[in-house]
């Protein structure tokens, strides 16, 4: 059973190689520019790097800032995929980092409730200046 679990959750080639490269970005990155990056790797398509993308998703070790039609590598290696996960964004330099709360998490989930929406994943972005850029 535990053999059938790792190999299910085992990463393929792409998935690894599209990871490696949002591993050592210091910002989020477009699916263009992970294909760019892994052109020499015979990436030629799209397509090849939004399947690696989707499935680092679904296994919780990528995230996708939508307000930035950008992608980062998940910064807890225990993020759970049907939690919520917070993003700070400074609006100046676009350093984006993971905030992992669970009291942030909690609310948020009880606010759902109240409206009647089961929101097993949800993503919030917080868009400001950092403490770098707002020290400038």
């Amino acid at each position: 059973m535990t053999q059938s679990l790792n190999t299910k959750n085992a990463l393929t080639k792409n998935q690894q190689l599209v990871l490696n490269v949002l591993n050592k970005a210091d910002m989020p990155l477009s699916a263009y520019s992970i294909l760019d990056g892994l052109r020499e790797f015979g990436f030629k398509a799209p397509l090849q790097v939004y399947r690696a993308l989707n499935r680092l998703i679904e296994l919780g070790k990528v995230h996708r800032i939508e307000s930035m039609n950008a992608f980062i590598a998940c910064e807890h290696s225990l993020c759970k995929v049907s939690d919520m996960t917070a993003f700070t964004i400074c609006d100046k330099c676009e350093k984006v980092s993971e905030v992992k709360d669970k009291e942030l998490s909690d609310y948020m989930h009880l606010r759902a409730e109240k409206f009647g929406l089961h929101a097993p994943k949800t993503n919030i972005e917080f868009h400001g200046l950092c403490s770098h850029c707002s020290s400038r």
